[in-house]
């Protein structure tokens, strides 16, 4: 179980509460909303659902033959046209990837000999990684935003957007949902939870799981509105001959980070602190101070590999025992 978000249901639901879960983005969602129109309500979700499936559809490197694939497919050749949402997500994974310094790198996909798939778990063998590391590079990844165009200069390259497409997609099914009419919602997906106009007339309680006892929670967050996002060492992970192996890969060494064990994010817009975790994992806590020193409202939580926790000093003022 990894250090993460995790919604607490209330003891008892109201009339006009309405809850799904499906899963998406490899992981459960769940949605709830609450509204006194059970029909405004449903056909709400439903929107939110068919959006949400539709950018999952078009960022995932499972699916064959979605504008990522063909992305991949064209590398080495001509640039290749994408949709705006997805054109939108590489532009963010750059600005990322240069503002970590290269411990974020969207070209990490081209390591394709990992896998961290319940039953399908690999260890990539040390040849193939010295093999393919050439391939991880950022500068191998160009836009043109002039005619919304992505190329990838070298043929083998691939994109993982596993660390920075989750956030806008969740992102994107809220968006759904208000304009569906729903004022109040939550959406919890995989440790990253987003709310909006709090949760029958309180605020939303968010858990944040503490790695080292996974049973338990390091405490709670009362928001209205807003997100917290989520990464750890201990989600899509799998031990084998007495080492710890997890999905998120340093793109300098093509090997799982050695970084901090989690991150915690608490902010108003999923925009402000997307990609923040999983580049927090390889790059450590000084990454994500000076994400932080940059970002007045967002608020943070780091677990560092020793087990020690440092906190922002709003985090400790909004985490409650």
């Amino acid at each position: 179980m990894a250090l993460g978000a995790l919604w607490l249901v209330p003891p008892m639901a109201r009339a006009g509460t309405q809850r799904t879960q499906r899963t998406l983005l490899g992981t459960q969602i769940d949605l709830q909303v609450n509204h006194a129109n059970a029909q405004q309500a449903h056909d709400a979700m439903d929107a939110a659902w068919l959006t949400m499936a539709r950018l999952e559809q078009m960022m995932s490197r499972y699916v064959a033959d979605n504008a990522l694939d063909r992305l991949h497919a064209a590398a080495g050749q001509a640039p290749q046209p994408v949709p705006p949402e997805l054109f939108a997500v590489l532009q963010s994974a750059l600005t990322l990837g240069a503002s970590s310094q290269g411990a974020f790198d969207v070209t990490v996909g081209s390591l394709r000999d990992w896998d961290f798939r319940p039953g399908h778990e690999h260890v990539a063998s040390a040849e193939t990684v010295r093999a393919q590391l050439p391939l991880v590079k950022q500068s191998h990844l160009v836009l043109d935003p002039v005619h919304r165009t992505a190329r990838l200069r070298r043929s083998g390259t691939r994109l993982d957007l596993g660390g920075i497409a989750k956030l806008p997609i969740l992102q994107a099914g809220m968006a759904a949902l208000r304009a569906g009419g729903i004022e109040s919602a939550m959406l919890n997906g995989g440790g990253d939870v987003l709310v909006s106009g709090g949760n029958q007339g309180m605020p939303w309680r968010i858990g944040i799981r503490d790695p080292r006892q996974p049973d338990r929670v390091l405490g709670t967050l009362a928001l209205h509105d807003g997100i917290v996002a989520s990464s750890g060492d201990y989600e899509r992970c799998f031990d084998r001959d007495g080492r710890h192996y997890h999905h998120v890969l340093d793109p300098r060494t093509g090997y799982p980070a050695q970084g901090p064990h989690g991150a915690v994010f608490v902010a108003r817009e999923a925009a402000e602190v997307n990609g923040w975790g999983a580049a927090t994992l390889v790059a450590g806590r000084r990454f994500a101070q000076r994400q932080l020193a940059q970002a007045p409202g967002v608020q943070g939580l780091v677990v560092e590999r020793d087990r020690s926790i440092w906190m922002s000093t709003g985090m400790r003022a909004l985490l409650q025992a």
